[in-house]
């Protein structure tokens, strides 16, 4: 029985595939086994997001070979299907293969047998074009958490992302495939599924034609029994509409929080990035969620040094930011990518502007977090707990993504339980106070 060993780089959009590959090998009778358990099969999910995926990949290419000289090599993923012959000239790599390809993977390399000496990588990469299927992946490596795919592929041309190029067009997962694969999830003992895709508000598109709609998707996971919560990963505000808003504030399942991309809080920068809305309108999406779930969590993707961002424009966006209700941030330095129309706008803010705006704005983050934690002080909630420890607790998220610790039991482990929010640790943890079935309250 040959043993194989997944790398997975990037979204929970990589991880789902990853897992969902990694059970087609089981089923033909491979061994899935942790990358340092000396396999016979290296497969490594590249991203090609930031600007290191060259070097991360190589780095994993060569701890793969200090581990097993004799280890066959494939490399997938974004990176893979953008720079196939760069890939497969990295020393120790045997095989390259695309979008189109990466779910054929086990048979299209039948004998993942690595020939004697220095040869050239196989290369499987189609043109782009030719991703057209769409294969359903979930991830089941956390008992607590599983990460769904319900979409793939993008339509929006944004001036800074190659991910059109990476994934292909936008299509879809039909409603009944995505509530069963919810249905498999849930027989396996999983609590919360997290929905994920490249543009999940998209959702609908199969075979090219709009045949349904991400809020039908969601009005129908809602029914999945089993399942005790559904979480949005990610969704464009031009998508987000006040229905899905308004079905999320009153369903059984989905839990109150948005992560919601804005890029820039500046029209003019917002407009270099080919996005397809104002500020205006996402400050409108934010205020309505925050009418009908006050204490919902938003989180909101950034990106800093974009071509044509001033000193001023990006100043105008950190304003904006200060004054939005949102939760915390996830910031992005824009980095250069080959084929994006980024690289003709002018100026170019320099590398070390980029980091001091992206500096300005963690701080920014970490005090939008911390507000909000406070904010929640005194209220119930619901932890889910996870198999996770730091300095003797154990951690889990609340249903509006409030990170809590308590004194490690491993009966809670993906358990629910009742808490009050009680102060924040040294360390920005929110500490709890249990709320028992008699209703009587034990400090953790």
């Amino acid at each position: 029985m040959k043993k194989v060993a997944f790398y997975t780089l990037g979204c929970k959009l990589n991880y789902s595939e990853s897992s969902s590959i990694g059970r087609m090998f089981e089923e033909k009778g491979y061994s899935k086994v942790e990358f340092n358990e000396t396999p016979d099969i290296f497969i490594i999910n590249t991203c090609s997001v930031t600007e290191n995926a060259d070097k991360k990949c190589r780095k994993i290419v060569r701890e793969a070979q200090k581990i097993n000289p004799d280890g066959y090599v494939a490399i997938i993923g974004c990176y893979a299907q953008l720079k196939p012959k760069e890939i497969s000239e990295i020393p120790g790599v045997d095989a390259v293969l695309g979008a189109a390809e990466k779910f054929r993977l086990v048979e299209l390399i039948d004998t993942f047998e690595k020939e004697p000496g220095n040869h050239p990588a196989q290369i499987l990469a189609s043109h782009i074009d030719e991703a057209v299927d769409y294969h359903t992946s979930y991830s089941l490596n956390d008992r607590t958490r599983t990460f769904l795919k319900v979409q793939d592929g993008c339509d929006y041309p944004c001036a800074y992302c190659t991910i059109p190029l990476a994934r292909g067009k936008s299509r879809s997962d039909t409603i009944a495939n995505v509530v069963a694969a919810a249905k498999d999830v849930a027989s396996r003992g999983v609590k919360e599924i997290v929905l994920t895709g490249v543009n999940i508000g998209d959702f609908g598109i199969q075979n090219g034609e709009k045949k349904e709609s991400f809020l039908e998707l969601v009005k129908a996971l809602d029914e999945v029994e089993g399942i005790l919560r559904f979480r949005i990963s990610s969704i464009e505000p031009n998508l987000l509409t006040d229905e899905i808003i308004e079905f999320v504030s009153k369903s059984k399942r989905f839990v109150p929080h948005f992560h919601i991309p804005l890029q820039s809080g500046s029209n003019k920068t917002l407009s270099l990035m080919r996005r397809r809305y104002k500020r205006e309108l996402y400050a409108e999406r934010v205020a309505k969620i925050k009418s009908l779930m006050p204490d919902c969590c938003i989180g909101v993707d950034v990106i800093v040094g974009h071509p044509g961002e001033t000193s001023e424009l990006f100043l105008e966006s950190y304003q904006f930011l200060n004054e939005l209700d949102i939760s915390y941030l996830h910031v992005f330095t824009y980095s250069e990518r080959e084929n994006t129309t980024a690289l003709a706008i002018k100026p170019v803010v320099p590398k070390h502007e980029r980091a001091e705006r992206s500096k300005m704005l963690h701080i920014l983050s970490e005090k939008k977090k911390r507000y909000f934690y406070e904010q929640q002080i005194g209220k119930e909630a619901t932890v889910l707990f996870e198999d996770e420890i730091q300095n003797g607790q154990m951690l889990g998220f609340t249903e509006n993504y409030v990170r809590v610790a308590v004194k490690y039991d491993p009966l809670l482990i993906n358990e629910t339980k009742k808490i009050q929010y009680d102060h924040l640790n040294e360390t920005g943890l929110m500490e709890v106070v249990e709320l028992q079935e008699e209703n009587y309250l034990v400090h953790s």
